[in-house]
């Protein structure tokens, strides 16, 4: 069975309503999307093998579909997403995937499972979804993503306000989602960051954008109701005075953390047992093996 946290850090009814609002018009801005699959796509190229049964996870308008059209090897690509909205093959939460066991050959995800509540649950689910030496691979937002509007609207808050609430959702760290790979028990895990910074002629065109790309404030402590009109024009200052460029445009840090491991096969690369090496490290390095403790003379 699935590992469900009791911890809700997302509303995924939220997150699914932000979808279905954007579903419509989503294509005006998912630039993103299409440059972050690209880069998967990219990473994939390198692979030279079959993948016949595919699944993407939080599919949206398709944009891996895209991404990976043409790309020999992959026979059935089953498109996953919680909103109706994007008409995927199938309708489901990424926390509560559809797929029996060893059932597919790769999972791909593009900026999805950052809005998932039990990360860890929804990775064992994918590994367990996998066949023997089937490949994971994934990007979603780090914790650097959209700093400068997370500092301008914290600041604009307290200052207009007297206090800060939650307006922008907490993102993993690198380390994190490197450990919870191999906790998922992935085999040959890796995970690495990118950063693409996006540039705006104000805050607002920004604000527009994350709207359009259903990446508003889902925390399930958020405020509720409309930002006040003073915050949203103080954040707005702050972020120009303190961000923008010689132009007047002010930049947006999108930071990516891609994920990829292999469901275990008996044909991957183990590591080596314990005292079961060949040579010794002195002679490669050209120095005198000691016992632990001793001292080189002068």
């Amino acid at each position: 069975m699935a590992h469900i946290t009791d911890i809700a850090v997302f509303d995924r009814r939220a997150v699914r309503l932000h979808r279905t609002r954007a579903a419509h018009d989503f294509a005006a801005h998912d630039f993103l999307f299409h440059e972050v699959g690209a880069r998967l796509a990219e990473r994939l190229a390198g692979i030279k093998r079959q993948f016949l049964r595919a699944a993407d996870i939080g599919s949206r308008n398709g944009v891996m579909r895209a991404a990976l059209d043409g790309r020999a090897g992959i026979e059935t690509l089953i498109g996953i997403d919680s909103s109706a909205a994007f008409r995927p093959d199938i309708v489901a939460d990424e926390e509560f995937l559809p797929f029996a066991d060893q059932s597919l050959d790769l999972v791909v995800s593009c900026l999805s499972l950052h809005w998932v509540n039990d990360l860890p649950g929804a990775l064992i689910q994918i590994r367990r979804a996998l066949r023997p030496d089937g490949l994971f691979l994934a990007a979603m937002f780090g914790g650097n993503t959209l700093n400068e509007l997370r500092c301008a609207l914290m600041e604009a808050e307290l200052a207009e306000e007297g206090g800060v609430s939650p307006r922008t959702s907490p993102l993993a760290e690198l380390p994190d989602v490197a450990g919870l790979l191999q906790r998922a028990g992935f085999a040959l895990p890796v995970a690495d960051a990118e950063t693409i910074t996006v540039t705006y002629a104000e805050p607002f065109a920004l604000m527009r954008d994350l709207r359009g790309m259903a990446e508003t404030n889902a925390v399930a402590q958020r405020r509720r109701g409309f930002t006040r009109r003073a915050t949203l024009f103080g954040a707005a200052e702050r972020y120009r005075a303190v961000h923008a460029g010689a132009d007047g445009r002010i930049p947006a840090t999108f930071e990516l953390l891609f994920l990829a491991g292999w469901a275990p096969h008996e044909s991957q690369q183990q590591p080596k047992r314990p005292g079961s090496a060949t040579a010794r490290l002195a002679d490669a390095l050209g120095t005198v093996e000691r016992p632990a403790g001793d001292k080189a003379k002068p």
